[in-house]
């Protein structure tokens, strides 16, 4: 190592830092000889004058990137050391260890610069606070950052020239394996996996939802292949929601090869971190899409792919002003997703009464009119969703012989599909139990502590295939017969009197919704109170509009006093009589429902018709019965103004029902013994008490109120007031003469 002679016994007094660091976790398993040298640094510390105490490795970066993409523990400690003027010398194997990023490098050369740390490699000593040898520093630290670009960019080169040929092998979704040529993709071999990912664009194409696939799943019970892409055995486990979108969405179900559909984004905090994310980009920003790959093996055609994205997409509640209809929700509403705003174009939202039976629907745009935020439109659902109905019939009437028989076959459809599923699991099960069977024949009978496990798995293995035969066969029975021509007939009669189909009990809402959006693109209401009517646009698939007058009915004026004055109403009248309740109430400055005062009539009328008992007056009062103020001050010996001030000064408790409602107390041996006639010994005024504790009268009443100090109310004699108990004054180191006096 040259130019040891900038080294000075300046240099020595401080420690020495050798800095340890590879790139990644693989090269620490692999590149062993690499880390051995590192640390081998240490005799090379010993030669330049450094004991072994004073030298510091750090090595906590190993296994991370020095580009500046990772946060590094090692080299944040590292500045730290530096900039508190505790490194003479930074040792490491090549100064490409210290930084890859020039952002780095050189806070760490204006650092060493500052406190007078040397830098070293096996190269020479260099000072990074001489012009020369920083020029050399910047020099190195630019061609290492040079260096790990042209590095990547080699290496991403390559791998974008072989996925750009569909060569690139990376990890598959569930269903779909590579194989023997290069960037051949085919199906499972396992038919169970197979079927099991077919049936979700099945039932896709027929729910129209991805929440509803998923839901599907769930209550058939089915189990659903799953593996974390890094080549594992195929589980199977209870579906998650994420699973099932994912392959509702992933281009390689549809013989796709898709390479660099996500970019890495970094962004910094506002504490200063960097945080790195993928996301997710639009198809036309993916770097390779080869759309015929491998279609021979796909689940679906490129097309069918593309119709289930917009699909998705559309299921998408929509903003303001934007096409879509949102995916068909639970609830009764039928126009939920498809009603508009015939005023400022909005999506209406939908809203329920309490028992989820009668929809309605708003639009969420406020207009200011005279001081008060006011919905744009609002409306009950009933009659709407009702006109809207008939129209639909009528339309749907031509169809609907074909409907009911489609309709028909879709239920058994859909029942075959989730029996195949099944017996798909049943016989994976008894593969699995005929599996450990063989295992536990084929143990040595004397190994018990072998054949105890393997014979404990072949019992749960038959457990398993015992549970799946049993609800296999109770779904078999449950099956729905196929159509034969009587029930042909029966449902060629019924198709061609939809009205009786639509209103049928077993039709669900989201049925009839379901229906509606078959020849429905959206519904445009507005309203006119004036006239008494709502007039609906309708917007059939194909353009053609339609107009439709629904004539609302008269609202009928509500004469009814609002809920959280009927229930102050109840809690008052626990305690007070009519006559109090009304003047409480009017305190608050509450009307009755036709916008008068309240009285004592009013208030007894409001309780005979809600069931509220009046109040009755108790004969006696015992203790700790709650006590009108009164009645309180009578029982303590007080004026009532005495006992008012009392409350507010805080040193009595008292409660009120609600603002402006009378004061009660609760008269317990507590409140009692605050009043007392004469001073107790040692106790005292409240000037003397400022002056003995040597704070304001302020703090005294804090210090009261917060339970330090006990105090009394003299209520006889001249000096009526409040009495202290002030604590004798501990010793310190200004007055020390009490302690004094007890040690001699």
């Amino acid at each position: 190592m040259r130019d040891a002679s900038k080294l000075t016994d300046r240099h020595r007094a401080k420690i020495l830092v050798i800095y340890i660091r590879q790139s990644s976790y693989a090269q620490v398993e692999r590149n062993r000889e690499s880390t051995a040298r590192q640390y081998d640094l240490t005799g090379r510390a010993a030669e330049l004058g450094w004991p072994k105490e004073a030298v510091l490795i750090i090595d906590e970066d190993l296994g991370l990137s020095g580009s500046g993409s990772a946060e590094r523990a090692g080299f944040a400690r590292l500045a730290a050391e530096v900039g508190l003027g505790h490194v003479g010398l930074i040792l490491s194997l090549e100064v490409s260890r210290l930084a890859r990023s020039n952002a780095d490098w050189y806070r760490l050369l204006d650092l060493c610069a500052l406190t007078g740390a040397l830098i070293a490699d096996v190269e020479g000593i260099y000072d990074p606070a001489d012009y020369t040898d920083r020029l050399a520093l910047g020099l190195k630290g630019t061609i290492a950052e040079a260096e790990l670009h042209v590095l990547r960019e080699r290496l991403h080169g390559g791998i974008r020239n072989k996925a750009a040929r569909g060569e690139l092998r990376f990890g598959l979704p569930v269903g779909l394996i590579w194989g023997e040529s290069d960037g051949q993709i085919l199906a499972h071999p396992d038919e169970a996996v197979r079927g099991a990912i077919g049936s979700v664009f099945d039932r896709f194409a027929e729910l129209g939802s991805v929440r509803a696939t998923w839901i599907w799943y769930r209550d058939q019970g089915l189990p659903f292949p799953y593996h974390d892409g890094r080549g594992g055995d195929v589980q199977w486990v209870t579906p998650s929601y994420l699973q099932i979108h994912r392959i509702l969405t992933h281009p390689a179900y549809a013989g796709a090869y898709v390479f660099g559909s996500t970019r890495q984004e970094r962004s910094i905090d506002e504490d200063g971190r960097l945080h790195t994310r993928r996301r997710r980009l639009p198809m036309e920003e993916w770097q390779t899409l080869i759309v015929d790959h491998h279609c021979d093996q796909a689940y679906l055609t490129w097309d069918t792919y593309l119709a289930n994205q917009a699909r998705i997409d559309t299921n998408i509640r929509p903003q303001a002003h934007e096409p879509g209809t949102g995916a068909v929700r639970e609830g009764c509403a039928l126009l939920q997703g498809l009603a508009v705003c015939g005023r400022c174009g909005r999506k209406l939202a939908v809203h329920y009464n309490r028992d989820y039976s009668t929809p309605g629907y708003h639009c969420n745009g406020r207009n200011l009119a005279e001081g008060r935020a006011e919905r744009c439109l609002s409306i009950g659902g009933m009659q709407i969703d009702q006109a809207v109905a008939e129209a639909f019939l009528a339309a749907l009437t031509p169809a609907g012989v074909e409907a009911a028989l489609v309709a028909a076959e879709a239920v058994i459809a859909d029942r075959d599909a989730a029996l195949s599923q099944w017996r798909n699991e049943v016989e994976r099960a008894r593969y699995q139990a005929s599996l450990a069977e063989r295992r536990y024949m084929a143990v040595d009978p004397d190994n018990r502590l072998v054949a105890r496990g393997l014979e404990a798995d072949w019992e749960a293995k038959l457990a398993a295939l015992a549970a799946g035969q049993a609800e296999l066969a109770r779904k078999e029975a449950a099956r729905p017969t196929d159509l034969g021509p009587d029930e042909r007939a029966a449902l060629v009669r019924m198709g061609n009197d939809l009205d009786r189909v639509w209103q049928a009990p077993s039709t669900t809402g989201r049925d009839r919704k379901e229906l509606l959006r078959t020849l429905l693109e959206e519904v445009v209401i507005d309203v006119d109170r004036d006239a008494g009517q709502a007039r609906l646009t309708l917007r059939w698939r194909g353009g053609a509009l339609s107009e439709v007058r629904v004539t609302l009915k008269a609202r009928q004026p509500t004469i009814r006093t609002d809920d959280d004055t009927i229930e102050l109403i109840r809690r008052l009248a626990c305690h007070h009589p009519d006559g109090t309740i009304a003047g409480i109430l009017n305190r608050q400055g509450r009307l009755s429902a036709r916008g008068q005062p309240f009285n004592a009539a009013i208030v007894q009328g409001l309780r005979h018709h809600r069931g509220i008992p009046r109040y009755q007056r108790p004969d006696d009062s015992p203790e700790g019965e709650a006590l009108p103020l009164y009645q309180a001050a009578k029982q303590l010996g007080l004026v009532p103004s005495t006992v008012y001030r009392w409350i507010n000064e805080g040193f009595i408790p008292a409660e009120q029902d609600t603002p402006g409602a009378p004061w009660r107390i609760r008269m317990t041996d507590q409140i009692k013994a605050l009043f007392v006639d004469d001073t107790p010994p040692g106790w005292l005024a409240m000037l003397e008490a400022t002056m003995a504790l040597g704070v304001s009268r302020q703090t005294v009443l804090q210090r009261v109120k917060r339970g330090e100090l006990q105090a009394v109310i003299v209520r006889t004699g001249r000096r009526k007031g409040l009495r202290i108990q002030v604590p004798e004054p501990n010793p310190t180191l200004f007055n020390p003469n009490q302690s004094t006096k007890e040690a001699v």
